[in-house]
């Protein structure tokens, strides 16, 4: 078994509302070989992955999977349970996966992950156990998991960032990791608010760089009178040994600058001590500070919004002798608990047994070795760090008011609006002024202690952290969502004008380009994952409109969370055949994703009058809004019956009725890019795009005077059935390229007056021949004379050959006014040469800027086109 191919999908997609990864393989002649066949391979792999033994595998009863091992299972759906157990084995919790057959030993498997590099890790080892199985080979899979461990450590989200992605989820707010450095984003646009742990968008870097020096700190507090330990930076021995006599013993040293208590030397008895502690912390630190040893509880209080949200008593990682097992042994069961992680991915951290910790039990004449008496309790740590092993107690209710007022003064004197202060005193609920001093203040305070404590109430620091990214009011802005086989650009780009109208920036995606407020920040083809990322990142983005194609569905699936309001314009033939969509069924499975991710208040707006939209109704449980030309149509009927929205045509007006109120938005004469109703294509965008403007709850007035202003134009609507004039010949450049969008087109000349039609006309080279073959007869029925081009880029075409293919057509509809001219520009200008006055060029054209500069040749225009009207 081999890894052909995989793909990481990062939101929802088209094979899981979850995050999955997609991996192709190779079975390598075992396609129809089960396991039973394969010797000794079911007994040795449950032996290695143990977790297997729990999988149901569509059993209702633990085991499932096992039986069909017994009964005979195959590669790849093997494959898939031992990526999910060994994720699960680490405390990762997923549990979807599947596969499918492509062609005979090509499958494909789909499983959920949370840490993407790890989920690949996995699903590699999982392979390497398959083959390791198939030719008896040992494979190391200790070494492999503590790889993988080593993997999901670093890659792990910790328990600070956690409680403020789950507080911002509970609020409805996207999060999503931004790198791979440990920053987060929530929310998007404007509203997008970056976080690296407990430091916010708000937080001042100069504030965290204040509390990361300790000295500087001490100082500060100092001027507002605030007790601190006595004590101050030393430079060499003779200057510590002054300072050290000055205190008195005991002492301690830390570094001026450091974090997480690393380097701390505590309660120093001697200057034998000091000295020999000072000379191994200068081979590590540069700056060292000598303080006062100050005993009493280890108390930390998380300051947020400069205002005291939680408190929490820290105590030393200890261990309790049952009179049996030596020290060793009793911090290895200590381990076990499946609270403590290896770093901060869980509520606690295991304790690690490292020189600090045999030093400490030394100076209590203790070793690894010793057994301890039942019941004695043996501390193994002097310093409560977290991250060291230690505890936490809530004491959130005890602090006092008067410690609460100095906490926050603290706060303020350093600027940090997060910050966690470690306070020495004997009770926190008396004066810290007779009873305590502040040690430090740190930026970046984790705050797993106070949500996950050993004793007493959880805090949800995460919401209070999350409330104040937003002024306390956590919201996001409004995603709008449009796809469908044609008119998904018009419609975005008319609800996006509406929204501009109005005031909004607007971030849009299209086929043309990413739109920022207006601006092109990007040219080409922008309807995939990573061109609606680039607007959701956006900080001045107030509104995302995101034209959302076939191909990036298929390819990365959905680059935001869930949408406000989605549209699908409709759903016809168009890239059969590509991308293992095989079928009208499966093409409207792949757009229904955009359907189905709404938010439970939010609308899909739905064309009522086009079958292949209405087939996946059943998917969508967000709320509908059907369009129709027909206001009789039966979802348009009922709909409104039942207190819905529905967007309709009465005698030639556009309306709306919401809440059985009726409302009209305005004639179809006044939208100009219905030409007066002869772009009846435009008319269901329209209505699409009036659709979702009432879903975004856009005042009627608003989306009419919108409607009014935009125009068939190179400026609003570029390359839609644009119309220009050379010499009394009409030109229209329009992006018809499946058989639809040709038919949409072409049924329009049937309503304009005219001399004849000349068509330059071509598709992409990935549609299949029969669309080809059926775009050049219908062709050859409605145009006078046809000029074949091919696009530039011919998607695996041989040069010619589906010009060939639409020549077949054309002769099949019996025209013989035809000419073949690859090239684009140079089939416009033969088409023009046959044009007169009264004529029609029609060009369904793949680049639209060398046919406006060609146009601005004919008619020696140097600045901006004019657009013609009929």
């Amino acid at each position: 078994m081999k890894i052909e191919k995989q793909t990481v999908f990062r939101g929802r997609n088209i094979y899981s509302h979850r995050k999955c990864i997609r991996l192709d393989v190779d079975l390598c002649g075992y396609c129809e070989i089960p396991s039973k066949d394969i010797k000794d391979f079911n007994s040795r792999l449950v032996s290695m992955i143990p977790e297997l033994k729990k999988h149901r595998c569509g059993i209702d009863e633990e085991g499932g999977f096992v039986k069909r091992l017994e009964e005979g299972t195959y590669l790849a759906h093997i494959c898939e349970h031992i990526i999910i157990a060994i994720q699960n084995f680490f405390g990762v919790d997923v549990c979807y996966g599947k596969a499918r057959e492509k062609q005979g030993d090509l499958y494909y498997i789909i499983f959920e992950y949370e840490y993407e590099h790890f989920a690949i890790e996995t699903a590699r080892l999982a392979v390497d156990i398959i083959n390791s199985l198939i030719d008896e080979e040992e494979l190391n899979l200790d070494r492999r998991m503590k790889i993988l461990e080593e993997v999901l450590c670093k890659e792990s989200i910790g328990p600070s960032t956690k409680g403020i992605k789950d507080a911002a989820e509970r609020y409805g707010m996207p999060v999503f990791p931004i790198g791979d450095n440990g920053f987060y984003q929530i929310g998007y646009g404007k509203q997008g608010r970056i976080i690296e742990a407990t430091i916010g968008n708000k937080t001042s870097c100069v504030a965290a760089d204040i509390a990361s020096d300790k000295e500087l700190t001490k100082q500060l507090l100092i001027g507002q009178n605030i007790p601190v330990p006595e004590g101050r930076e030393v430079c060499n021995i003779i200057d510590l040994l002054r300072a050290g006599e000055k205190i008195g013993y005991p002492l301690v040293l830390k570094p001026r600058y450091g974090n997480k208590g690393e380097g701390v030397v505590l309660n120093i008895k001697s200057e034998k001590e000091l000295v020999k502690d000072f000379n191994s912390m200068k081979s590590k630190y540069s700056n060292i500070i000598i303080e006062k040893y100050i005993t009493g509880n280890d108390y930390r209080v998380c300051v947020v919004n400069y205002e005291v949200v939680a408190v929490a008593l820290r105590i030393p990682p200890f261990v309790i002798g049952d009179g049996k097992n030596n020290l060793k042994e009793l911090i290895r069961e200590l381990n076990e608990n499946s609270s403590r992680g290896f770093d901060h991915e869980k509520p606690l951290t295991k304790v690690k047994i490292d020189n600090d910790l045999i030093n400490f039990l030394d100076n209590q004449g203790l070793s690894l070795n010793t057994i301890p008496k039942k019941g004695d309790k043996i501390s193994l740590r002097e310093k409560a760090n977290l991250s060291t092993g230690g505890m936490a107690i809530d004491c959130t209710d005890e602090i006092s008011e008067e410690n609460k007022k100095v906490c926050t003064k603290v706060a303020k004197a350093i600027g940090l609006d997060i910050c966690g202060i470690d306070i020495k005193a004997s009770d926190i609920s008396k004066s810290i002024y007779t009873n305590g001093v502040v040690m430090e203040v740190n930026a970046a305070p984790g705050i797993r202690m106070h949500m996950y404590p050993c004793k007493g109430k959880s805090r949800d620091v995460g919401e209070a952290i999350l409330k104040l990214q937003y002024n306390g009011n956590p919201t996001n802005i409004p995603v709008v969502s449009i796809t469908g086989t044609n008119g998904k650009t018009t419609t975005t780009r008319l609800v996006s004008h509406v929204l501009r109208s109005m005031g909004h920036k607007v971030g849009m995606t299209c086929t043309d380009g990413i739109y920022i407020d207006g601006e092109c920040i990007d040219k080409g083809d922008d309807t995939g994952y990573y061109s609606a990322k680039s607007v959701l990142l956006n900080k001045d983005v107030e509104v995302a409109v995101l034209e959302t194609a076939r191909g990036g569905l298929i390819r990365k699936g959905l680059a935001y969370d869930l949408a406000d309001v989605a549209a699908i314009t409709n759903i016809t033939e168009d890239h059969i055949g590509i991308d293992e969509v095989n079928s009208m069924e499966e093409l409207a499975k792949v757009k229904s994703l955009v359907a189905e991710e709404v938010k439970k208040d939010g609308y899909v707006v739905i064309n009522a009058d086009d079958k292949w939209s209405i087939s996946i109704l059943d998917r969508i449980k967000a709320k509908k809004i059907f369009f129709s030309k027909d206001k009789k149509n039966d979802y348009i009927v009922n709909n409104i019956e039942n207190g819905g929205i529905a967007v309709y045509i009465d005698d030639n007006t556009l309306y709306v009725t919401n809440d059985r109120k009726k409302y009209k938005i305005l004639d179809i004469d006044n939208i100009p890019i219905t030409l007066g109703g002869i772009l009846e294509f435009n008319i269901e965008n329209a209505m699409a795009a009036c659709g979702i403007l009432v879903g975004m709850r856009i005042d009627y007035c608003m989306i009419s005077n919108g409607f009014k202003t935009f125009e068939l134009d190179e400026k609003c609507n570029s390359g839609r059935f644009n119309i220009f004039d050379i010499n009394g010949v009409k030109i229209i450049l329009d992006y018809g390229h499946n058989i639809e969008g040709y038919r949409a087109v072409l049924n329009c000349f049937s309503k304009i007056k005219k001399e004849k039609i000349i068509g330059v006309i071509g598709i992409p080279g990935d549609r299949d021949d029969k669309m080809a073959e059926s775009i050049g007869y219908m062709c050859s029925k409605a145009m006078d004379r046809i000029i074949i081009k091919e696009d530039l880029d011919r998607r695996g075409r041989r040069e010619g050959e589906i010009a060939a293919v639409l020549e077949k057509g054309v002769i099949k509809g019996k025209s013989e006014s035809y000419k073949i001219c690859l090239n684009e520009v140079e089939a416009f200008e033969e088409a023009i040469k046959f044009g007169k006055p009264g004529d029609y060029v029609i060009v369904f054209y793949e680049k639209l800027e060398p046919l406006l500069e060609k146009i601005k040749e004919y008619n020696n225009i140097n600045e901006g086109l004019n657009i013609a009207s009929l």
